[in-house]
């Protein structure tokens, strides 16, 4: 029984002399950074500056006068960034003597060009009604539908637009059957045929058989 309670006080003093010496370890790495952020031309605070770690979620903002405070760790890199300003970025020395680092960060500010913007007057009644009448105005669904279904329209697009499968299959069947009903006889020639005259002479009227460049 008391080499027992003699092992449980060794490992009890072990155990605390090992958190001990990690403790000491993390608070010797701990470090209480703070500063402030001005502008680089005329040294006035910055407010609204965001001071955040690289790599993890925390941070902070720099007051009303630009200073600020947080807790880091040695070897941290610390961003600053503002909409206004170009970034800047500060980095913890990892041989840090001591457990406190103070910076003053300069910013520049970051100029955007926008795109030039033109004002022009008013327009006269005269010009308005000019360009409005004038104003090309595409074709809406209805009227594109309303020339796509005129006659000259559908025999183009029976022309250019090839047949489905559905089409080549009918086209095929009555091939067959038309072969299928004149076998052994001479089939009939359409040069004798009323209707494919009349069907001729309104395709030449049309101009189907002109020479198209």
């Amino acid at each position: 029984m008391k080499k027992a309670l003699l092992l449980i006080c060794v490992f009890s003093c072990f155990a605390a002399t090992k958190s001990q010496a990690q403790f000491e370890t993390v608070k010797d790495s701990v470090v209480q950074l703070f500063g402030i952020v001005m502008t680089a031309d005329s040294l006035q605070g910055i407010e609204a500056v965001s001071v955040t770690i690289r790599g993890s979620h925390r941070g902070t903002v720099t007051n009303n006068q630009g200073v600020f405070s947080i807790v880091v760790l040695k070897g941290d890199v610390i961003d600053f960034t503002h909409v206004q300003y170009k970034p800047k970025t500060v980095t913890i020395p990892k041989n840090l003597e001591g457990n406190q680092y103070s910076v003053v960060q300069l910013m520049v500010e970051d100029t955007v060009y926008l795109p030039a913007t033109i004002i022009r007057p008013r327009p006269s009644p005269e010009q308005f009604a000019r360009d409005f009448v004038n104003t090309k105005v595409p074709d809406d669904n209805i009227e594109i539908a309303r020339q796509n279904n005129s006659a000259a329209k559908r025999r183009i697009l029976m022309q250019s637009t090839p047949a489905d499968g559905g089409e080549a299959t009918s086209m095929q069947m009555r091939n067959i059957a038309t072969k299928a009903t004149y076998q052994g006889q001479t089939p009939p020639m359409n040069i004798f045929n009323p209707a494919a005259w009349s069907e001729f002479i309104q395709a030449w009227k049309r101009g189907d058989f002109k020479k198209k460049n």
